[in-house]
């Protein structure tokens, strides 16, 4: 007997796939706004949710991550009246069981449910019977649910020998995530070669990869072995592998299916017994679509993917990632711990990374060593690019919205005057954060601000001025 929670704003539709889930012995619960189904999942465990995608407060395609963050995580079969390709890819891209039209017979309804408790319950029984074993994830930090997830799949990765392809923004931490597939692996023991497709010149790369005879070109005075060889045994990592050139492609298509090759030069193939990882932070499908890269090849590499998110969508591993680089570096150049206030953290939290974890780590590295021997790191410490561009996303949030007229010709106030007044209070908030970024020191706000002391302090006087005026008259 397994659960169902449905979640459809159609009562018939309720009733109708109640009647098939109770014929079958299951307990099944109903919501018809999307606001009373994320409650209802996140109060109770759930094996199976009927997901609509209409919903009269909001689309179910958007709720598909909180249900799945849920405790018990259930698989979400999405329903729709209106189906569509662009809607069905989206919906098995973030993790959907099925993707069933309304009209779908009973029979078709039936299957999806069966097929996904089968393969629930298959899931639960594999991971209470296999091995607990900590997986090393070394600087890997974080347990928001979108990176346990990413971290699940390093584990399944581990535990075969098939090619891993990760892909994700730059500065999310593709490498770290190469060296975990290959150190939770059974080539632990071998080598971790990595190999920057990007950093290496087209007229050599050929023979770094696979080596050559002594003599072969100029400047060969020795034969050299090379990196596919070197990861015998091990893992080869071919990070950017987006900018391998697509006149190797088809050589490297032949190692990977053949794990023999020629060095340049020799009379004989070597062999090399690798496990492949490659990542990338481009659009390897558009490449294809543009003869950029071997369509043949992409599917050799996807063997198993892993996509990486951006630092944006698991905010909640800001602090953690912060308490750690910190300590690190204040360990690397001998430095006392620093704590961090509470402004410090939510100037981390309002921030956007568009450059991640990498971006993240350079800023806390820089606040450390211009905090030095300071106990206690503030705003202040970080570069000032980060803290401006915060100043300036709460004020542009901040700032009011034009307001909306019930009747123009006698709700509206005179031009100058509407101006005026929503210059003032965007004025007044600038000033606000402004201060309070620059821990009301004056020449650090006048740094920040680009005003002069005279011009700044005339604004401060005048902000005062206002506000006696204003409590005056109230």
């Amino acid at each position: 007997m397994a659960n169902i929670l449905i979640i459809d704003d159609d009562d018939t539709m309720c009733q109708s796939l109640s009647l098939v889930a109770r014929r079958w012995g299951h307990d099944v619960a109903s919501a018809h706004t999307l606001g009373a189904g994320l409650e209802k999942a996140a109060s109770q465990p759930f094996d199976v949710v009927f997901l609509d995608v209409r919903m009269p407060d909001g689309n179910g395609l958007d709720a598909m991550g909180t249900i799945k963050e849920t405790a018990s995580s259930p698989e979400i079969i999405i329903m729709t009246g209106f189906g569509n390709a662009d809607g069905a890819e989206l919906a098995i891209r973030s993790g959907a069981w099925d993707y069933i039209e309304k009209g779908s017979s009973v029979k078709e309804i039936t299957l999806s449910l069966t097929r996904a408790l089968e393969y629930r319950k298959q899931k639960k029984s594999a991971s209470q019977s296999g091995t607990v074993v900590a997986l090393k994830r070394e600087e890997i930090i974080g347990n928001s649910p979108k990176l346990k997830a990413c971290l699940d799949l390093v584990a399944q990765a581990a535990g075969s020998d098939a090619n891993v392809f990760i892909t994700g923004e730059t500065g999310t931490g593709k490498e770290l995530f190469a060296q975990a597939v290959h150190r939770n692996s059974a080539r632990a023991g071998g080598s971790f070669v990595v190999v920057d497709c990007a950093a290496m010149p087209e007229t050599l790369i050929e023979g770094l990869l696979f080596g050559h005879e002594r003599g072969v070109f100029t400047g060969a005075d020795q034969a050299r072995e090379g990196l596919v060889r070197q990861a015998h045994r091990g893992t080869l990592f071919l990070d950017e592998v987006g900018e391998l050139p697509l006149s190797l492609q088809k050589a490297f298509l032949r190692v990977l299916q053949e794990h023999r090759f020629r060095p340049l030069g020799s009379q004989r193939e070597v062999e090399s017994d690798f496990r492949l990882v490659a990542a990338t932070n481009r659009n390897l499908d558009l490449m294809v679509q543009n003869g950029q890269f071997r369509e043949d090849l992409l599917f050799r590499l996807r063997s198993f993917a892993i996509e990486l998110p951006p630092l944006r969508e698991r905010h909640e591993d800001i602090r953690e990632l912060t308490r750690f680089y910190v300590d690190k570096f204040c360990e690397r150049y001998g430095l006392v711990h620093k704590g961090c206030s509470p402004e410090f953290l939510r100037t981390l939290g309002a921030y956007g990374w568009p450059g991640n974890v990498r971006e993240l780590v350079n800023a806390l590295e820089r606040a450390v060593l211009e905090a030095r021997f300071e106990p206690i790191l503030f705003p202040q410490h970080l570069p000032v690019e980060i803290r401006a561009q915060v100043v300036r996303a709460t004020l542009e949030k901040e700032t009011p919205a034009l307001p909306e007229p019930t009747h123009p010709s006698t709700t509206l106030p005179p031009l100058h005057e509407f101006r005026e007044n929503v210059y003032s209070q965007a004025e007044r908030q600038y000033l606000h954060d402004l201060m309070a970024l620059a821990n009301h020191n004056m020449t650090e706000a006048c740094r920040l601000s680009g005003l002069s002391q005279s011009r700044l302090y005339a604004l401060l006087k005048k902000q005062q001025d206002d506000e006696r005026q204003h409590n005056a008259t109230a």
